[in-house]
């Protein structure tokens, strides 16, 4: 079975629109944004901010009632409903003390708890990636939509086998009834050969990346970042299993050779007269495990709350954005919430962002948390290995398509 997604595109009750090529994004231009407005929120780092400030944006009629995740079974009536970005803020959660006192991880892990159940998007600082890092990403990223559109081409998903590679601009629809989304992208993961154990078995989630030739540092750079989100995102299933009062080290077999998959997005600015519903990045909710957001200082990150309003997410200094995906909020029993968010990319300017989709290991059996589950609640969900719950994801995207 294909892939679709980030590595199995994100989105959970969306429908795409592949051709059987997954995630998509879209065609670069010329205007693409500088090194410094990439960068700009990266400069003057912030240690430990205490919430994230939020903007106020008069958004198109929403219909987002289709949108709303399965795994949650909201019904929250939205409908042709003017929606303004809701103020509120989201927590910003400074994780340099999960490798503190013990007292100091449960004072962190708490934090992680209150985000996870209220909405499950939350910022994080104090994480340890270099600004010098972000900046050689952002740098490389540019320069890789930059590339000629037939340079770009001769890497497309479609020549590799686990999908790494090259999505052009509207390849995928993320929500239900709209245009295409207004982006195109790059994806890789960790880089194993064809007779590494985990690709014998599944080589539709591993296996070798593309890199383009043309860029010499790209490889070394984002293979250096790469490495640096797995380091993050193995801190914060760290801090999430004491969140949910279970040992340190619950999460370490998912942890084991995961699958994971790196974006590089670039999203054209929002067109003057957009099609109804065109968007940079259709509404929907992450299949897997974590993701670990950058996003440059472009702004257009919007995620829905319980009361149907967008809540914007801005950049924030020295921060990824993270949020639960699907197979985490099933693993909790739907404690932690799988939140369904979107990108208007309204600042004028090209915007760019690179998603890290930390799902965990193939065979890794998902069954519901005992902490997640008190005496005389049911279990919502039966059990299921995380290959087994992505292409459930698959089956249910062409389901709805």
């Amino acid at each position: 079975m294909s892939l679709v997604g980030g590595y199995w595109a994100p989105g959970f009750t969306v429908a795409l629109t592949i051709r059987f090529r997954r995630n998509s994004l879209r065609e670069n231009s010329a205007g693409r944004a500088t090194r410094g407005e990439s960068l700009r929120q990266w400069r003057g780092y912030i240690s430990s901010p205490r919430v994230a400030p939020t903007t106020r944006a008069v958004l198109e009629p929403q219909r987002a009632l289709s949108l709303v995740p399965m795994i949650h079974q909201r019904r929250t009536a939205m409908s042709n409903l003017a929606t303004e970005c809701a103020s509120r803020d989201l927590p910003v959660i400074d994780l340099s003390d999960l490798v503190g006192t013990a007292s100091e991880r449960n004072a962190v892990a708490q934090k992680l708890r209150t985000a996870c159940t209220d909405i499950g998007f939350f910022y994080v600082s104090g994480h340890g990636v270099s600004t010098e890092l972000v900046e050689q990403v952002f740098r490389q990223s540019q320069m890789f939509f930059a590339l000629p559109v037939e340079h770009k081409l001769a890497l497309v998903t479609d020549k590799s086998p686990c999908r790494r590679g090259y999505e052009p601009l509207r390849v995928q629809t993320l929500e239900p009834g709209a245009p295409p989304d207004l982006k195109e992208g790059f994806q890789m993961g960790l880089d194993l050969a064809a007779d590494h154990p985990a690709v014998r078995s599944d080589p539709i989630n591993h296996g070798v990346n593309q890199w383009p030739e043309h860029l010499p540092r790209f490889e070394d750079v984002m293979t250096s970042y790469m490495k640096e989100m797995m380091r993050v995102s193995r801190m914060l299933m760290m801090g999430l299993a004491v969140s949910l009062d279970l040992p340190e080290n619950y999460f370490d077999d998912f942890c084991d050779t995961p699958v994971t998959n790196l974006r590089l997005l670039h999203y054209p600015p929002q067109p003057p007269n957009p099609a109804p519903g065109e968007k940079g990045c259709g509404a929907h909710t992450d299949w897997g495990g974590i993701t670990v957001l950058l996003q440059d200082d472009a702004g257009g990150l919007q995620v829905l709350s319980a009361d149907a309003s967008w809540i914007a997410a801005p950049p924030i200094a020295g921060t990824f954005v993270v949020n639960v995906g699907d197979l985490f909020a099933r693993w909790t029993n739907n404690l932690y919430r799988s939140t369904v968010h979107r990108v208007i990319n309204t600042s004028g300017r090209d915007r760019y962002s690179v998603p890290f989709f930390f799902d965990g290991r193939s065979d890794h059996l998902v069954s519901c948390i005992p902490t997640c589950c008190r005496a005389g609640e049911s279990r919502r969900f039966a059990d299921v290995t995380v290959r087994g719950h992505l292409e459930e994801m698959v089956r249910r995207t062409y389901a709805n398509a």
